[in-house]
């Protein structure tokens, strides 16, 4: 009797059961605390692998219930939503990292904005379930600026003549090899406002145009150098349900 009250919880549950629902509840509680963060002046220079360390050593410093990876090397699991090339700015970079346990938005903001520096400012901060699709895989698109310093009047020239085409070849470059493709339908809009290009480029594993090459198209296409300019990432963006393009915060 005795040895049986003792193998038994206050609520009656034998230990092993305890024991599962203990893990069942740890894992209602994991959720993933997503923030949107910039990435300016000095900092534009430092690459994303350098910045991926960066953010594991400023976890380190705060008191969030960040949840780490098993093994030899345990790590912070976390992911950024998009890489950004070395030199571009941007006021919307995304880090999804896992949480071991629900806190208050207000201290996540207070401990990544304490641990880091002004060149990468932390904006805001959601929660979703575990269970959530990572943000890296609902980008389907990107917002950029593009700051021209020289040349924009024929710059904007060849955006009107772009916006006008059905087919604009370029050569793109990968790691492993290079080829021509129509760059036209990866252009979801083009504007231009003072020395501003305004653009929304495809950016899916499959479909992918990135906004230097855009520039030196446009370059060409007005037959001048490429200019010197300043790319800003000003939104990811994905697809709601309705396949209405939106904000990844707002997904």
């Amino acid at each position: 009797m005795g040895k049986s009250a003792k193998s038994r919880n206050h609520a009656g549950l034998p230990q092993g059961l305890r024991r599962l629902r203990r893990k069942k509840i740890r894992r209602c509680l994991r959720m993933r605390a997503i923030f949107r963060f910039g990435k300016i002046g000095r900092l534009k220079f430092v690459s994303h692998l350098d910045l991926q360390r960066y953010m594991q050593r400023a976890f380190n410093r705060t008191e969030l219930p960040v949840a780490f990876s098993q093994g030899f090397n345990p790590h912070p699991v976390m992911s950024f939503a998009s890489a950004l090339a070395m030199g571009w700015v941007s006021e919307y970079e995304i880090l999804d990292v896992k949480l071991d346990k629900p806190i208050a938005k207000e201290f996540a903001l207070k401990e990544m904005r304490n641990a880091l520096p002004p060149e990468l400012p932390v904006y805001e901060v959601k929660f979703v379930d575990d269970r959530h699709a990572s943000m890296m895989s609902l980008v389907k698109m990107s917002d950029y600026e593009i700051e021209i310093f020289e040349n924009m009047d024929k710059i904007k020239e060849a955006a009107r003549e772009f916006l006008l085409s059905d087919t604009v070849m370029a050569i793109r470059k990968t790691k492993s090899s290079e080829r021509e493709i129509n760059i036209r339908p990866l252009c979801v809009y083009l504007s231009s406002q003072d020395n501003i290009l305004k653009c929304r480029l495809m950016l899916t594993e499959a479909d992918t145009l990135k906004p230097d090459l855009l520039l030196k198209t446009l370059s060409e296409m007005a037959s001048i150098e490429v200019p010197r300019a300043q790319i800003k990432r000003t939104r990811l963006i994905g697809l709601a349900k309705s396949g209405r393009e939106t904000p990844l915060m707002e997904l």
